[in-house]
């Protein structure tokens, strides 16, 4: 075939796709018209309104026309106060802007419905329930995000998991420094049949840290030091005098770990009858006058030898406490458990 030839036949599909758009539009731009036209019929039942307005809009977003849709539903709204569909149509803009990455003009409509208009079921689903779920999704402000979780919990608790809903209102109250309220909340998750094997994918080990919180708010926390040198003194003076006794008032009564290195430290194996004095008598003790310093600035070890034949070198783990909870207990530094074996 010619270049010019080539061309022709170039040039005569993309008129025919031209002229294919331009007939549908051309269709498009009846079909609403006629609609419309069906609209002003003073008969016209609100079934059928419903059916016209949600065939017009749900062409709109099929197209993505997202700005003719929202000024088209907008503009209904406003002049058809009495509609009983006017939580849908809302719900529809919201999503709009939505798509168009306004969030916060998406957020004030979802509001908007939920506190202005009486639930609706569309094609058997709750609208509010629809905006609380989108809400959740796109607020970034905590004190809201805690009436949205509330509402969802109070009004429509066969639709969601409690116990994810539990653990996550928890945390928004932990943000907000409501402890009173975050504690008491992630008890009730706790509680919940499913609270151990739940998995939420942005909350690693969550009931770990939910069980650590709560059990150590309902301990007297009394073995944590103002600083860290300060405990790392006191546990050098009792291994290096043998006072197990001692070890045992210092370490903590809470979820303490004795792990190899190869272990996971966040499934405990200490006990409340774990005693230093089991492991101390007949070994000669000895540890290093300087802390490694841990993953982070919250965390430090202290290498100590001796121990075993097979194993003799453990080290004492030592950690900031996070328990804002309690200023006077938040930021102090606790012996939460030993890593036996060198190093890793």
């Amino acid at each position: 075939m010619s270049k010019a030839a080539a061309f022709l036949c170039l040039g005569a599909l993309l008129f025919s796709c031209g002229s294919q758009n331009s007939a549908k539009a051309k269709r498009d731009k009846q079909t609403q018209l006629e609609l419309e036209s069906l609209l002003q019929a003073p008969s016209i039942s609100g079934e059928s309104r419903y059916a016209i307005i949600n065939r017009i809009s749900t062409k709109w977003l099929a197209d993505q026309k997202y700005d003719d849709l929202i000024l088209y539903l907008t503009d209904y709204v406003e002049r058809n106060p009495e509609d009983k569909y006017n939580a849908y149509w809302l719900l529809m803009t919201a999503y709009a802007y939505v798509q168009l990455r306004q969030e916060k003009i998406a957020e004030y409509y979802f509001e908007r419905i939920i506190k202005n208009y009486q639930d609706l079921r569309v094609k058997g689903q709750s609208v509010h329930f629809l905006c609380l779920e989108r809400l959740i999704q796109i607020s970034t402000n905590h004190e809201k995000r805690v009436q949205y979780f509330n509402t969802l919990i109070n009004r429509f608790p066969s639709n969601i998991s409690i116990t994810e809903m539990y653990v996550r209102l928890a945390r928004e109250y932990e943000q907000i420094g409501e402890w009173t309220r975050a504690l008491k909340t992630y008890t009730m998750f706790l509680e919940q049949p499913d609270a151990s094997s739940i998995q939420i994918t942005d909350m690693h080990d969550i009931y770990n840290y939910a069980r650590n919180l709560i059990d150590f708010n309902n301990s007297p926390k009394n073995w944590t030091f103002k600083s860290l040198d300060e405990l790392a003194s006191a546990v050098k003076t009792a291994l290096i005098r043998y006072q197990p006794r001692k070890l045992d008032e210092y370490r903590s009564k809470v979820n303490f770990f004795t792990v190899s290195w190869r272990q996971d430290d966040s499934v405990p194996t200490g006990s409340v009858d774990f005693s230093m004095r089991n492991y101390m008598h007949g070994n000669r003790i000895t540890v290093t006058e300087e802390l490694i310093p841990g993953p982070t600035i919250n965390e430090a070890y202290l290498k100590s030898k001796g121990w075993t034949l097979s194993v003799p070198t453990w080290y004492f783990y030592f950690r900031k406490v996070n328990y804002p909870a309690n200023p006077d207990i938040h930021g102090t530094w606790e012996w939460a458990g030993i890593y036996i074996g060198e190093m890793m």
